[in-house]
C-alpha cells in the first residue's frame, strides 16, 4: 500500500505535549480527520498580523538568543516549542505562521522531515522551508490490513495534557446565586446509610413544578452532583462575581418521579410521591442528602490557540486555587481570575502573573527614611481554557514562585 507523510501538531505550550502530542499525532493519521475538522480558530488579528509579517519579516531583536539557522520538523514538535526555539515570546505564534506561511497555508499542521530555515537579511528574519531533497529520508507510516474501531471526534486536536484539564471541563462549574437551590436533591440512600459513594443507588426529587423525569435521549440521563456553591468574591472590591460549586460526583438516571397509591393502617388509600432513581457511575468524595443535581452539559472539544489578549485587561487578578487546602498554585495547577467573556478574556488567552513589589525603607544621606514600593516582577505565565461572564480558569504554565490569591495579571507583551 502507498505510504504517506504523517502530520505533527504544533500548538501544545510548553512541557505539556506529552498526552497531548501522542492524540495529535493519532489524529493526524486518520485522513477523515481534516474534513472534519478543517476550520482550526484563527482570528481576523492573526491573520493580519501573520499576513504584516509574511511581507516584512521580524526584527532580529525579536529572535532567541540562540536560534538555531534550521530546524527538522519532528513528530511530537509544537509550535510553541518551535515558536520558543525561533522567537523570544513563544505565544506570539502568528509570527512564525507568518513567516512562512506562503509555504505553510495551514498554521496548525506542518509535516515531519521537513526542515525550516532562518533567513536573516537587512536586520530582518524570516522562517521558510528549506525543498526537499530527493534523498532525504521521509518518515512514513506502514499500513497493514486491519479494522480499527476509534471515535474521531475524541481525537480532535488536544492543545494540553488532557488530564489536566478535562475534569475541569466538567466537574467545576460557576452558577448564578440561587442556581443549586432551584435544582434538584438528593432525599435518601438505599436501606439506612448515610452516605452513597460509586456503585450504590440514590434517590432524588425536583421542585413540585420541575419533577425529575427521564430524558427523551440518553444523553440527556446524565448528572453530575454538586453541594455548597461558595462565593467567588473580587480580591479588589469584594464584589461577588459567582459561586464556584463543588463537584462530588456523577450519576445515571435510571427512573424518573411518579406517584404510588399506598394504603395506610387505617385501611385508606393514599398517593404518595416516589422519588427519582439514580445509579451513581463516578465520586470524588461521598455524596449525602442534601446534594444537588444539574444535568451533564455535552463534551467540548475546543482547540486552543495560545495569544495574548487584544486589548488590556484593568485589574485582573487571581481570585482563588482550586482545592480547599491550597494557599499558592504551581506549574500546572488551575487557578481562578476575575475577568471573563464579559472582559474579552477567551480560551487560549496567555497572562502574565506578576508578583507584588515589596515595600522597604530608602535611608537618605541625610538620615531621612522613606517608605519607597520595589517595582511589580513577572512570576510565571498562564493560560486560559474556561471562561465563563465574570470568571475564568486558567492553567499555570510555569511559575518561578507560585502564585497566589491577588497576583495581578496583565498582557504577556
Amino acid at each position: 500500500m502507498t505510504a504517506r507523510r504523517k502530520t505533527a501538531p504544533l500548538l501544545t505550550p510548553p512541557r505539556l505535549a506529552g498526552a497531548a502530542a501522542a492524540l495529535l499525532a493519532a489524529a493526524a493519521a486518520v485522513p477523515a480527520l481534516s474534513q472534519s475538522f478543517p476550520n482550526l480558530p484563527i482570528t481576523p488579528a492573526q491573520r493580519a498580523t501573520a499576513q504584516q509579517v509574511a511581507q516584512a519579516g521580524v526584527p532580529l531583536s525579536e529572535l532567541a538568543p540562540n536560534a538555531p539557522d534550521s530546524h527538522t520538523v519532528k513528530r511530537g514538535d509544537t509550535l510553541w516549542g518551535i515558536s520558543a526555539l525561533f522567537l523570544r515570546t513563544p505565544w506570539r505564534w502568528p509570527e512564525l505562521w507568518g513567516m512562512n506561511m506562503d509555504q505553510v497555508r495551514n498554521p496548525h499542521l506542518i509535516y515531519p522531515g521537513q526542515r525550516l530555515v532562518l533567513e536573516k537579511v537587512d536586520g530582518r528574519a524570516r522562517l521558510r522551508l528549506a525543498q526537499p531533497s530527493n534523498d532525504a529520508p521521509i518518515e512514513t507510516v506502514r499500513v497493514s490490513p486491519r479494522t480499527r474501531v476509534q471515535p474521531l471526534p475524541d481525537l480532535a486536536l488536544p492543545t494540553l495534557q488532557p488530564h489536566l484539564i478535562e475534569p475541569f471541563l466538567a466537574e467545576p462549574l460557576i452558577v448564578e446565586e440561587g442556581v443549586l437551590e432551584r435544582a434538584p436533591r438528593i432525599v435518601a440512600a438505599p436501606d439506612t446509610r448515610v452516605l452513597i459513594t460509586q456503585g450504590d443507588r440514590a434517590y432524588a426529587r425536583g421542585l413540585p413544578e420541575a419533577p425529575l423525569r427521564e430524558a427523551a435521549s440518553a444523553a440527556g440521563d446524565a448528572y453530575r452532583i454538586f453541594r455548597s456553591a461558595r462565593p467567588l468574591l473580587d480580591p479588589v472590591t469584594r464584589a461577588v462575581l459567582g459561586y464556584e460549586a463543588q463537584y462530588v460526583a456523577r450519576a445515571v438516571l435510571v427512573r424518573g418521579e411518579s406517584q404510588e397509591a399506598v394504603r395506610t393502617a387505617d385501611g385508606e388509600t393514599r398517593t404518595l410521591p416516589v422519588p427519582a432513581s439514580l445509579d451513581v457511575v463516578s465520586a470524588r468524595e461521598e455524596i449525602r442528602v442534601g446534594d444537588r443535581l444539574l444535568p451533564e452539559p455535552p463534551r467540548e472539544l475546543v482547540s486552543y490557540v495560545p495569544r495574548a489578549p487584544q486589548q488590556p485587561l484593568q485589574g485582573a487578578a487571581v481570585v482563588s486555587m482550586y482545592g480547599n487546602a491550597v494557599g499558592v498554585a504551581g506549574q500546572n495547577q488551575i487557578v481562578t481570575l476575575n475577568k471573563g467573556r464579559a472582559d474579552g478574556l477567551e480560551p487560549g488567552h496567555v497572562l502574565a502573573i506578576l508578583k507584588e513589589g515589596r515595600r522597604v525603607l530608602d535611608r537618605a544621606q541625610n538620615g531621612d527614611r522613606e517608605q519607597i514600593k520595589l517595582p511589580d516582577e513577572r512570576n510565571g505565565l498562564l493560560m486560559v481554557f474556561r471562561s465563563f461572564d465574570r470568571l475564568s480558569y486558567a492553567l499555570v504554565l510555569e511559575t518561578s514562585e507560585g502564585v497566589k490569591v491577588g497576583d495581578r495579571l496583565v498582557s504577556p507583551r
